[in-house]
């Protein structure tokens, strides 16, 4: 049986996710590191109006083991779910953002 290509999933979910829903003034910035396993949605610049500085981590999911880790999802839907949707398996998912106690006990949709 084929491997899923978990980096290719990843990346499909997180372009998703790189519309910029704040002030113009800001960006969104979709980080790849193919080598290393780590994906992030970064959010910032600044809000002239209010002097306000953006720097934000919106999302960020690792490859551990053969696993998918969401590290930070702020997100509504949920990483997790959308990953679920594109045929990852719920047992690849880890909620690294979670604590380790708390994970059995969530469940995931599918």
């Amino acid at each position: 049986m084929e491997r899923v290509d978990y980096g290719k999933i990843i990346e499909e979910t997180l372009a998703n996710h790189t519309g910029n829903d704040l002030e113009e003034e800001t960006e969104v910035q979709l980080i790849i590191d193919r080598e290393g396993n780590h994906y992030q949605i970064l959010h910032l610049g600044w809000i002239e109006e209010e002097q306000i500085r953006v720097y934000a981590c919106i999302i960020h999911i690792d490859i551990k083991d053969g696993k998918i880790w969401i590290q930070r999802d702020g997100t509504e839907i949920g990483v997790a779910n959308e990953l679920l949707k594109m045929g990852v398996p719920k047992q690849d998912i880890v909620l690294g953002f979670q604590a380790p106690y708390k994970r059995d006990l969530i469940q995931l949709a599918e």
